[in-house]
């Protein structure tokens, strides 16, 4: 385009003419028709009436024509190994992993005609080499950069799990790492997602788990704890393999609340009332528009009623709520039009208490799920749900049943959590709970096996050796407080206020810090533990060095859950051919964030 241009514009009225930006002036450009368009009266009129614009114009440089070769060089593909063609293949199989694209996407025509827009010398690769040679290269690549980041840490906590497709014949088994590093930032990595061909049984599980822990070099001795479920096949494996282990928090809820909703007749029947209610809405179109029309007449939001899946307890508890938020608008929906079934006076009064019962189970499902859940939150949440459930109050009547059996179930599920040292160490090392959350007869022998620990992680540096494994003391007698309160997090800041019980005095050297750390108040429930150790790790150097590692577990395996609901989006219908070994690339990929695509 000529220089000329950056004093006129074309007139948006009629295109044959030209405004001058200096003046305003309208001028012919040349003719009637695009092709007879020219810039000579543009020229002139910037010569005779703006003569030093007339001077820059003369001065610019004037654009050249390109040469034959220039020109070719232009159309020319690039060669694969061309600096800009090797980024653009990088992005391509990134995008690929990222965003849960199929590896044929390369062949896609709209995604060809895209790249031939953006560069048209770029030739795409085959499918095949994106598979073949692109994936593996990434997959090295970001592998050996975590590779590197594991080397920070001399303690590692995993979450595992065993997933099978439903549209393909496979069975894959996570492994996922969690460790803090010298500075106390949390690290998180997908480790494997690897085929376990055959049974599941806990022989395979340990062989297969042996396997991923040799293909990263990491041996048996800095593994702090592995998340897992409750199933029997995994217990099993954990304990053959002599690796230290914990049931998911998540699932142990799921089972106890499970058992609360099923214990009283009358509010099993309401839920299952309940549940056709909304299934008929579920099924019915005409149904939903009718519900939706009634919200608009009566002023409230569109809202769907929630359908629960009865392996989930908390979508039950969603499906209440949407059913009480519902209620005059159900009311008036069935007096207009036939329902399969109707709730009762006593049944929606039910309905509502159940879901204040249940408020706190939920909260606490939310938060043990969260990604910054530690194992150090479990005592605490134990301790509340019990003093919560202890308590009796005048809106209790009709759901007494149902709350004593969650009390039961929640003593039974958790009854060794004081008494593992996986989790009252942990507890202990939180500067949000400290001692205040253990009952009256373990918060001694708690300590007391802490300071033992303490003593030999000091004695062992002394002697420039590692220390072993301390053995865990006698099974500890766990009695649960009772209390009076109702809100949960009213609960958490009255235990943490109350004093603690008297403990022994501590041996010196790195006991002392222990004392000096315990008699200080605890730190605000919302703050963060690691925070607190990366500012306070030089005045309680060795506290800090057992923190690194204990605050590392976390208390829930929904991390290996989460990846594999991301395998429904790579395994699906669409791809069910595809291999195993390629899954796992991509799923090991999809997790990382962008910086560790090198």
């Amino acid at each position: 385009m000529s220089a000329v241009w950056n004093y006129f514009k074309v007139n948006e009225d009629d295109k044959t003419k030209a405004d001058c930006k200096l003046c305003s002036a309208k001028l012919s450009r040349g003719g009637s028709k695009g092709s007879a368009f020219n810039t000579s009266n543009l020229i002139k009129h910037l010569k005779s009436q703006h003569d030093n614009e007339y001077k820059e114009f003369t001065l610019a440089p004037k654009p050249t024509q390109p040469t034959l070769q220039q020109t070719l060089a232009r159309r020319e593909k690039m060669s694969r190994d061309n600096p800009r063609a090797v980024k653009i293949t990088q992005a391509i199989i990134e995008y690929t992993a990222l965003s849960d694209q199929p590896l044929s996407e390369v062949e896609n025509v709209g995604f060809l005609r895209l790249l031939h827009v953006l560069e048209p010398r770029y030739d795409v690769p085959s499918r095949r080499y994106m598979t073949d040679t692109e994936l593996p290269k990434l997959h090295d690549s970001v592998k050996k950069h975590i590779h590197s980041l594991l080397q920070t840490s001399s303690a590692f906590s995993f979450t595992t799990d065993i997933w099978t497709s439903s549209v393909s014949p496979v069975s894959l088994i996570s492994l996922t790492s969690q460790w803090i590093d010298e500075s106390f930032t949390p690290q998180r990595a997908i480790l494997h997602v690897k085929q376990f061909r055959g049974s599941h049984t806990s022989q395979a599980i340990v062989h297969v788990f042996e396997e991923m822990l040799q293909t990263w070099g990491i041996p048996k001795t800095l593994v702090h704890v592995v998340l897992r479920d409750n199933a029997k096949n995994m217990i099993k494996a954990m304990n053959n393999a002599g690796l230290p282990s914990l049931p998911c928090v998540a699932h142990t809820l799921q089972l106890a609340v499970h058992e609360g909703l099923l214990a009283q007749r009358s509010i099993a029947d309401a839920i299952a009332v309940g549940r056709k209610i909304v299934g008929h809405f579920k099924h019915s179109a005409l149904a939903y528009s009718r519900l939706e029309d009634i919200q608009g007449q009566l002023n409230q939001p569109i809202k769907r009623l929630q359908q629960d899946v009865q392996t989930r307890w908390n979508s039950t508890y969603y499906m209440l709520q949407s059913l009480i938020e519902q209620k005059r608008v159900l009311g008036v929906y069935v007096s207009e039009h036939e329902l399969p079934d109707c709730l009762t006076a006593h049944q929606w009064a039910l309905m509502e208490k159940t879901v204040a019962i249940l408020a706190p189970f939920e909260e606490l499902t939310k938060k043990v799920s969260s990604y910054d859940a530690l194992a150090s939150d479990v005592i605490p949440a134990v301790t509340v749900l019990v003093r919560l459930l202890n308590r009796e109050t005048d809106e209790d009547h009709g759901v007494k049943t149902m709350k004593a059996t969650l009390l039961a179930a929640v003593k039974k599920r958790f009854s060794d959590v004081e008494t593992n040292p996986l989790y009252f160490i942990s507890t202990i090392l939180d500067p949000r709970y400290k001692d205040r959350f253990f009952s009256n007869n373990t918060a001694p022998e708690a300590k007391l096996h802490l300071k033992q620990e303490l003593q030999m992680m000091s004695r062992a540096e002394a002697e420039g050796s590692r220390a072993e494994a301390a053995e865990p003391p006698a099974k500890l007698f766990l009695k649960a407080q009772a209390s009076t309160s109702s809100s949960l997090d009213t609960v958490f800041e009255e235990i943490a206020k109350e004093q603690p019980q008297a403990a022994q005095p501590l041996a010196a050297g790195a006991a002392i810090e222990l004392d000096t750390y315990l008699g200080e108040a605890p730190s605000p429930r919302e703050d963060s533990p690691l925070k607190y150790w990366g500012v306070n790790k030089i005045r309680f150097p060795t506290l800090a060095k057992m923190a690194r590692k204990y605050l590392s577990a976390p208390c829930s395996s929904v991390e290996s859950e989460r990846l594999f609901s991301s395998v429904s989006h790579i395994i699906d219908e669409n791809r069910n051919r595809l291999t195993a070994d390629n899954a796992e690339k991509l799923l090991f990929l999809k997790k990382k964030p962008a910086t560790h695509f090198f």
